[in-house]
């Protein structure tokens, strides 16, 4: 489950495509996920050469697919709770992915958020094992039997996605529900560490055994090492953040476009300084946004005389300079123009870019540093 504010739509990750929306969150599969289905009819086709039954295996993985959906759903559904939205689902051949606006402040809701997606799996499973036992009109006796048949292995499938999601690891829920945990008693910062030390622990002892016993182990190994230092490495980020307004960190030394200019202009502007993307102006009001690729696309297909107006981007994000910067990253992060112009009372103060927060970053935590190190 990943977290990644404004009016701007946010498409789902690249090379994916809209399915539709569930509880008004958009649902995306990734192109990688077709790759799977080809797998998976090619497989069943050449073990029995029988088309229908490689349009069955095809449909029962439609089906867990499905349940991941609802496992995503339940993550999205429980933040809703505590007013955090969610962008997006999106499939992947590895499972699904729920990006939130962001995680909630307090460990509490982070924990019921991180449980949320197992409590459906296990959900579903004692449904589909009531069905069973209806179905079969099965004795007491039989209840822990679960049959080799297609519902027997959905509902084994549920089971197993709950016990490996609470792994306590990142990625997986497991490893948020122990930093939920951690924080609870520790500064949250620390409680990360911990919870992602606690997980190379694990990824390392499912690598040696993967040498063994089932080399799928090394894949998810790396996948949970992975996890585990990327979370650490932004749960620091956002510690740096944390409290610092967004007039401390955005560029103030910038050139901004007419919507009448032509297109030269903007290319004198980039090739004679460092800026790369332009807030474009009209009536004295931010009216749209020229970054260096809607630039490049332009020139290439129309000219240097060709006026800012007609490829700007219209749709984008604003921030205040008082709002506070790890509340405005998610919105910098989710827009198309990897520019924020920042306002203040309705007038054009400054600009934010991914850059010149990563330098943000690095100045700050050496600085953080220093005073230790002296």
């Amino acid at each position: 489950m990943d977290t990644k504010s404004g009016s701007t739509p946010v498409a789902g990750l690249p090379w994916s495509w809209r399915l539709g929306a569930v509880a008004g969150i958009p649902i995306y599969i990734h192109g990688t996920f077709l790759i799977l289905v080809a797998f998976v009819l090619a497989g069943d086709w050449l073990r029995d050469r029988n088309l229908a039954a490689a349009f069955a295996g095809l449909l029962f993985v439609l089906a867990i697919f499905g349940t991941v959906v609802l496992h995503e759903l339940g993550h999205a559904l429980m933040a809703r709770r505590y007013g955090i939205k969610t962008r997006d689902i999106t499939l992947l051949p590895i499972g699904g992915v729920a990006r939130l606006e962001r995680m909630p402040d307090v460990p509490r809701q982070e924990l019921w958020v991180a449980l949320a997606g197992p409590a459906v799996n296990l959900a579903i499973a004692a449904v589909t094992y009531v069905v069973l036992v209806v179905s079969a009109a099965a004795t007491p006796e039989s209840l822990l039997l679960i049959p080799r048949d297609t519902v027997g292995r959905f509902l084994e499938i549920n089971v197993w996605l709950a016990v490996f999601n609470m792994i306590p690891a990142f990625p997986m829920d497991g490893g948020r529900a122990l930093r939920a945990l951690l924080a609870e008693r520790l500064d949250y910062v620390r409680a990360t560490r911990i919870a992602a030390s606690v997980g190379q622990g694990l990824a390392l002892v499912f690598g040696v055994v993967g040498l063994f016993v089932n080399p799928f182990l090394i894949f998810i190994a790396l996948f949970v090492w992975m996890g585990a230092s990327s979370e650490a490495a932004s749960t620091a980020t956002r510690s740096v953040l944390s409290g610092v307004p967004l007039s401390s960190a955005m560029i103030t030394d910038f050139r901004v476009l007419r919507a009448s200019d032509p297109l030269s202009h903007a290319v004198n502007l980039v090739l004679t300084g460092s800026q790369r993307d332009f807030p474009v102006v009209e009536s004295d009001r931010v009216a749209g946004v020229l970054t260096r690729d809607a630039l490049t696309t332009a020139l290439a297909n129309s000219g240097l005389a060709t006026p800012v107006a007609e490829v700007m981007e219209r749709t984008f994000e604003t921030a205040e300079a008082n709002e506070m910067l790890e509340r405005v990253i998610p919105r910098l992060e989710a827009c198309r123009c990897q520019v924020l112009p920042v306002l203040q009372a309705g007038r054009l103060v400054g600009i934010l870019t991914p850059e010149n927060v990563a330098e943000f970053v690095i100045f700050s935590g050496v600085l953080r540093r220093r005073p230790a190190a002296a």
